[in-house]
């Protein structure tokens, strides 16, 4: 008779809430938030909550914020609660685009602000459905003000694009200084290793610059 095999199960992911805080000035009441939250997840029994705060622009990107990080560790099944949507990004794009890994990740988001639950339910489905077609027109908008920005100042005679001729130099802070130099007889060399450039970049700002008595350059 063969030995039996004892098989060990694999320990099932412990289902996490975290709650989401974000506030861009101090007077803002983060407690309030709090509260309203914890009724929430009381109410829809999530569990224990674990809340990330920050006082942080909303023109900041949620890439460079703490929520990036929370929506990185949070696994399938795991819970996502904020007092509304719009703490979540600083535009409508920004907010469908961590919706959309929400989704993906099947994290169910949760808002204070609306009772909004985004579980992949039919309710769900179709509040997914309006916010696409609300960051969609938020895209055309955007690309509407943009046009008409520009023809605005090509009405107005304002030249688009990149401005034409030489562009600003770090030499030109320090153009008496090379002029005084020059008048000196130091060599162009000499100037160049002084000021953190090339002899050639030197003597092609001179040249641009139009100023004379220029020494020959010492190699």
């Amino acid at each position: 008779m063969g030995a039996v095999r004892r098989v060990v199960g694999v320990p099932q992911h412990e289902r996490r809430t975290v709650a989401y805080l974000r506030v861009s000035t101090d007077g803002q009441d983060l407690e309030k938030n709090k509260a309203d939250i914890l009724h929430l997840a009381n109410e829809k029994k999530l569990g224990h909550v674990e809340f990330v705060e920050e006082k942080v622009s909303g023109k900041i990107s949620w890439k460079e914020r703490k929520i990036k990080s929370v929506i990185d560790g949070l696994e399938k099944g795991d819970n996502l609660i904020v007092a509304e949507l719009s703490r979540l990004g600083r535009s409508m794009l920004d907010i469908m685009e961590i919706l959309k890994i929400a989704k993906d990740k099947e994290i169910n988001v949760y808002a204070v602000k609306g009772n909004w639950t985004l579980n992949g339910n039919m309710e769900s489905k179709i509040v997914g459905m309006v916010f696409a077609m609300a960051a969609e027109i938020e895209r055309d908008l955007i690309s509407s003000r943009t046009k008409e920005a520009l023809r605005v100042k090509k009405a107005l005679g304002i030249r688009l694009g990149r401005p034409k001729g030489p562009g600003k130099s770090k030499l030109d802070q320090y153009r008496l200084e090379i002029e005084a130099l020059l008048k000196n007889g130091s060599t162009q060399a000499f100037i160049a290793k002084r000021y953190g450039v090339t002899p050639a970049t030197l003597c092609n700002w001179i040249s641009k610059k139009g100023i004379n008595k220029i020494p020959v350059i010492n190699r």
